[in-house]
């Protein structure tokens, strides 16, 4: 061995295609550090091994030591900074050792096929993912969805949440204080405590909206930017425990929770691989609620069959959708649960099945946009979806800064910082996972974690797990004398028969979404909309901003009451003789005449 050494040196088979391509992955992640070389021009360094060993297994000659096979390879591991766990597993898990070495002896006896693996997997020449251009992506993708639901929100703020809306903010951090005392600070954690005028909900909330055009347009990783999403996530945790009922969507508790996650965000491999593993859970547990619940429609796949029109705002290809042959549906429900069970696993694979997992959760949410409004929830997971891609499909996109090469250690108190949020998501996610699933889980640890979803960090996912088969509709009429009623027509929601579906998205008509709710059960669940038909019969101006007609625009009417329709998609027949894109029937009285005086 020559004593001139100064470096680790690795020796491989320089014939061996297999050795060459993945000899250039480690050396992509170890720099100078290790000098590598093929034994077919080292072997006279090295006379102590013989031309033999060397074409039998790879070797790490470190100093007077020589490791080969698997061990050489963990050793290299050993120097990365990160994975250091990987040389201990192999040096104190019993069996590891002997595992490993088999496993390293297959592939050594099948490096043709073991090539061709890597070629499918990877690529001929892997390298190490890097995801600084995706995460820069994913920084100004989050910044423009916080426009738009701050923006989304800021139009009808007043309404849902104002002094003269239909759940002031002001009357619900009274009761929630009077109820919990201080405590009610950490279970609704919200600026709104001290600020819930219209004056001052309108500011924070397009002040949001100006926050998060400045997080788009700053430079990614800076400290202005971070500061910048630090601030946006205080804000939208404060418009969601205000906003009560009209903001408790999966979709603003997945925006808190990417844009928590976000604050954190730097090209790393753990805190990108925490997106991955939020993505994970959303879709996963998407596709596991449709199960547990036990829904027919999802178990006979009949359930896209009812969705499209039973959806609280279908998009006009709903309309066609629902005419297609049910063979077409299961098919389409088959394919549902392909990507939300299935793919979520290619997630944690190599490259191109992280690419494939990619395309499929793509794919899916663009199919969603085009049939139903879920204001910006796709686009969310779409960007989310950036964390597939690497460097090597999306860098060239890239300025020549962002694809500057990553720091390989973090300083101290980064690292300290990612452990942390590490554990706490894992613990946090893992506890919720183990409810879903009904284990069981410690009190001491599901008390906790309720704690830290109070503040959106870690939330349950899963729309749709039971498919409603029929469309029950409110109509909220109003009178004068009890005899003519009028009824009240909303902005997006299905009220004339003649009025296609609309494409709303990303914009959330809240109150309309909280109209289909209401439907499904009754006033007593509801006690929201009553206030909303006081305030109407108040002519609160806030509150009738929300809707497109007001059938009395000169003074608000005398009574006011719900009747209930059931909503169904016209055939084409239906369609071509009456123009109607709906069919009603009227059920009954959902919720009866009321005043503000006794007559």
């Amino acid at each position: 061995m020559s004593g001139n050494q100064t470096r680790p040196v690795l020796v491989f088979d320089g014939d061996c295609t297999f050795c060459r391509a993945w000899v250039g992955y480690w050396q992509a992640l170890t720099g100078d550090s290790v000098e590598y070389v093929p034994y077919q021009s080292a072997a006279g360094r090295f006379p102590g091994i013989s031309r033999e060993d060397f074409q039998k297994a790879v070797h790490f000659i470190s100093g007077a030591n020589i490791y080969r096979g698997a061990e050489a390879v963990f050793q290299l591991n050993g120097l990365l900074p990160g994975r250091s766990w990987l040389l201990a597993l192999f040096y104190r898990v019993p069996f590891f050792a002997a595992i490993a070495e088999w496993g390293y002896q297959q592939v050594a006896a099948h490096r043709n096929a073991a090539y061709q693996v890597t070629r499918a997997l990877w690529s001929a020449s892997p390298r190490p993912s890097r995801y600084q251009t995706s995460s820069a992506w994913f920084l100004r993708s989050l910044a423009v969805i916080y426009v738009i639901a701050f923006a989304s929100f800021g139009r009808q703020v007043r309404g849902l949440i104002g002094e003269q809306g239909i759940q002031p903010a002001g009357e619900f951090f009274r009761e929630v204080a009077r109820q919990y005392g201080t405590s009610g600070y950490w279970l609704a954690p919200s600026l709104f405590w001290w600020a819930h005028s219209d004056i001052a909900m309108v500011t924070i909330v397009w002040g949001g909206a100006l926050i998060a055009v400045v997080a788009a347009i700053a430079r990614p990783f800076t400290a202005g930017q971070r500061s910048a999403f630090v601030v946006l996530f205080i804000y939208y945790l404060s418009v969601v425990n205000g906003g009560q009922i009209f903001m408790g969507y999966q979709w603003d508790f997945l925006l808190l929770e990417a844009g928590f996650l976000a604050i954190f965000l730097r090209p790393s491999r753990i805190r990108v691989w925490l997106f991955q593993w939020l993505l994970f859970r959303l879709m996963f547990e998407s596709g596991a609620v449709k199960l547990l619940s036990h829904d027919i429609t999802w178990r006979n796949l009949t359930a896209l069959a009812f969705h499209y029109q039973t959806q609280p705002l279908p998009t006009p290809l709903a309309w066609y959708m629902v005419q297609l042959p049910m063979w077409f549906q299961k098919l389409s429900g088959l394919l549902v649960f392909a990507v939300e069970l299935v793919l979520p696993f290619l997630i944690f694979g190599p490259r191109k099945l992280k690419q494939i997992a990619g395309a499929g959760i793509i794919l899916l949410q663009v199919l969603i946009i085009l049939t139903g409004n879920y204001t910006f929830f796709n686009l969310l997971t779409i960007a989310l979806c950036l964390f597939l891609f690497d460097d090597t499909l999306i860098g060239s996109a890239a300025k020549p800064a962002v694809l500057s090469k990553p720091k390989r250690l973090l300083p101290k108190p980064n690292r300290r910082a990612t452990a942390a949020l590490f554990a706490v998501i894992l613990i946090a996610s893992f506890t919720q996972l183990a409810g879903m699933f009904g284990a069981g889980v410690p009190a001491l640890l599901k008390d906790a974690v309720t704690r830290v979803s109070a503040f959106g960090i870690v939330n349950p996912y899963g729309l749709f797990a039971s498919m409603t088969t029929t469309r029950p509709e409110l109509s909220i009429e109003g009178s004068d004398d009890g005899v003519v009623w009028k009824p009240y027509v909303f902005k997006d929601k299905p009220g004339p028969l003649t009025r296609a579906p609309r494409w709303v998205a990303p914009h959330q008509p809240r109150l309309d979404w909280q109209l289909w709710f209401a439907a499904l059960g009754n006033y007593r669940q509801n006690p929201w909309l009553l206030h909303f038909m006081a305030q109407l019969l108040h002519g609160s101006a806030p509150v009738l901003d929300l809707v497109e007609q007001n059938p009395f625009p000169a003074k608000p009417p005398k009574l006011i009451r719900a009747e209930l329709y059931e909503y169904r998609f016209t055939t084409p027949d239906e369609r071509r003789q009456t123009g109607d894109y709906w069919h009603r029937e009227l059920k009954g009285e959902y919720f009866p005449p009321i005043g503000l005086h006794a007559e």
